[in-house]
């Protein structure tokens, strides 16, 4: 299985519109961070988490020419606001493109863009999606992987992580149940979201994303929707365990 990390970057980015922030304006590469996203290759089988506003830009960079599936986490615009971008998948494969989601999710896609979800007198430049309600507690199969929804909480809003084989994609997480931990056990890569230093109300602070990643013990994680108020990547870096590292855009992973 290849991970390649699209953008680890929160809802605004980095750099931030009009900031002054040392971290906005440093030359780093890796601290130039678009939307979260990950895209995941395994046998022939090629897939998105989530689909934010950078997804078109990401595509471009990564060179991801077929799309197999969608799954969302949750229904913000930093993690779904590039649904229209799929339409070159579309128009090339000549077939629908699944999207696979809690339920709640699936009707504030169809209220938002209505016209790719239009069953009559539809646009014909607007790409088809073929829809999966995704339920606590039920695998399905994308490919010939089996996934499993993780279950947890952003604030006061249910978000959806994914284990796929070996590897656990969370973000948005403020809190888990210890049932949903249990799922997590053996996981080689986990991928999290940590934000900041400081505390945050629906987010992972770098100190609760360290404490669920030595509760879980992966082989390996790497932390992703990070705010530049988490510092520049060298930096925050070196101060990490060795076995956890910042994602950053770009970052190609095998597990």
């Amino acid at each position: 299985m290849q991970v390649y990390f699209l953008g680890t970057g929160t809802s605004q980015g980095i750099p931030v519109i009009g900031s002054h922030h040392s971290v906005c304006k440093s030359e780093d590469i890796k601290d130039k961070r678009l939307r979260v996203s990950v895209w995941i290759i395994f046998g022939e089988t090629s897939l998105v988490i989530d689909c934010g506003p950078d997804f078109r830009q990401q595509m471009l960079t990564s060179g991801c020419v077929q799309l197999d599936a969608i799954l969302f986490t949750h229904e913000h615009a930093d993690h779904t606001a590039g649904l229209d971008d799929i339409r070159p998948f579309f128009f090339r494969q000549k077939k629908d493109i699944p999207i696979y989601a809690h339920q709640r999710v699936l009707e504030n896609l169809k209220k938002r863009f209505d016209y790719i979800f239009e069953t009559e007198n539809k646009y014909p430049g607007a790409p088809g999606v073929e829809t999966f309600e995704v339920k606590n507690n039920q695998d399905f199969t994308i490919g010939n992987a089996k996934i499993s929804p993780i279950d947890v909480n952003h604030g006061n809003l249910q978000v959806f992580g994914y284990r796929i084989q070996d590897f656990v994609y969370l973000t948005d997480v403020k809190t888990i149940a210890h049932a949903e931990i249990e799922k997590l056990k053996g996981v080689k890569v986990l991928v999290v979201n940590a934000l900041r230093e400081e505390p945050h109300h629906s987010h992972f602070n770098l100190q609760e994303a360290l404490d669920f990643i030595h509760l879980v013990q992966p082989e390996k994680a790497y932390l992703t929707h990070i705010s530049h108020l988490m510092g520049f990547h060298e930096e925050v870096q070196k101060q990490l365990p060795p076995n956890v590292f910042l994602a950053y855009d770009n970052l190609k992973i095998t597990i």
